[in-house]
């Protein structure tokens, strides 16, 4: 059985001011610590995150939590 992957790729100029730019692993280990299976990758101008795709509404809800989406 394949598994759906969905990438989530936040900017970080669209990141808000409060947000720790030198810890974009926060993001990684928050959606963790919420049960969520995500990889989180620091790319030049964004951050990239993989998850399936089934997790993509709880891992929404997250990152809106943490005002990044």
């Amino acid at each position: 059985m394949t598994m759906a992957t969905t990438t989530i790729r936040i900017d970080y100029a669209g990141l808000p001011d409060q947000f720790d730019r030198s810890r974009p692993d926060a993001i990684e280990t928050a959606l963790l610590d919420a049960g969520i299976r995500a990889e989180a990758s620091d790319i030049f101008s964004h951050i990239k995150i993989a998850l399936p795709t089934s997790q993509l509404a709880a891992a929404s809800a997250v990152l809106a939590e943490l005002q990044v989406i």
